[in-house]
């Protein structure tokens, strides 16, 4: 199976030696099976694309970003690759190599790596990567690169499909998750922060507000709604705020779908939020019952609305 399976016979990271035995760039398999990309960043959504591919009969290559992707990943693989996160050349040449022609993108990345002091060298990225990001972008906001990038692979005949697709059980469902229901002042926070959440995510500046008694604490941007939460925390620090979490108006299901986890509820606690709403059949939850059940311990809200 090339280099996948168990951890002994997974490759590592860089600086790490490699514990591979077989040459990722020789390993070719033939193409009448069903073969599936996954490019992985951090957390447990690239576990769960892949174990509900595996299941639908897909044979999987997990193209792992360094400094992101978890190792343990290899064992929920065929075949296991580390890549740079700005070396889209190599991920082509990984893919194509195992005749995949579907990928999907999972998992996060941090996109103030790409801000940080001296990144050429800390990234080194390829020639691909400098193309798309010095020279075909028209703007650096997060649905034009990735757009970009699902475009370059399709060049190669690697289409970029909707992430969801092998994890659907784990939408949100309608509804309150929670046995404690929203009080009416939690409803109209509720409905006011859906608004400018809506509005944040159709500019493609962020899809997270948080607010306190119909007014605005912290908006996401770049820093990501972990970061955003803490900052809400820090300027409400008397707590009992709304989060409110949203897809895009037109969101594009191969990439940044919204996606909530035990530990999103963990920090929402942490700095004092006491409802959390998110749009229904359009976030991800990453294990729903730790959820739910870390929220009602927390004594926050979960409400999962359709779009309006």
């Amino acid at each position: 199976m090339g280099d996948s399976g168990g951890a002994s016979g997974c490759p590592t990271p860089w600086g790490g030696g490699l514990t591979n035995t077989h040459d990722p760039m020789t390993d070719a398999v033939p193409n009448t099976v069903t073969n599936l990309g996954i490019i992985a960043g951090s957390g447990r959504f690239p576990f769960m694309v892949a174990d509900g591919a595996r299941r639908a009969g897909c044979r999987v290559t997990v193209v792992a970003l360094h400094g992101f992707a978890d190792p343990a990943l290899c064992g929920h693989a065929d075949a296991f690759h580390w890549a740079g996160l700005a070396r889209p050349g190599r991920w082509i040449r990984l893919l194509k190599k195992q005749n995949v022609c579907e990928v999907i993108l999972a998992g996060a990345v941090k996109k103030t790596a790409m801000y940080g002091r001296f990144r050429l060298l800390r990234l080194l990225p390829d020639l691909t990567a400098l193309r798309i990001w010095f020279h075909e972008l028209k703007d650096k906001r997060n649905d034009a690169v990735l757009a970009a990038v699902a475009d370059e692979l399709a060049k190669h005949g690697i289409v970029m499909q909707d992430c969801t697709q092998y994890t659907r059980e784990s939408l949100a469902p309608e509804g309150v998750l929670t046995h404690t229901k929203p009080t009416p002042a939690q409803l109209r926070e509720a409905d006011f922060g859906w608004k400018i959440a809506k509005e944040l995510g159709r500019l493609d500046i962020g899809q997270t507000v948080a607010v306190k008694e119909t007014e605005v604490i912290a908006v996401e941007a770049i820093e990501g709604t972990d970061r955003m939460i803490e900052r809400a925390g820090q300027l409400c620090p008397r707590g009992g705020w709304t989060l409110v979490k949203v897809a895009k108006p037109n969101q594009d299901m191969r990439f940044d779908v919204p996606t909530i986890g035990p530990e999103t509820i963990a920090n929402l606690a942490r700095n004092g939020a006491k409802m959390l709403v998110i749009e229904a059949e359009r976030t991800m939850l990453v294990d729903r019952d730790a959820i739910v059940a870390a929220a009602m311990r927390e004594g926050i809200v979960i409400d999962c609305r359709s779009q309006t």
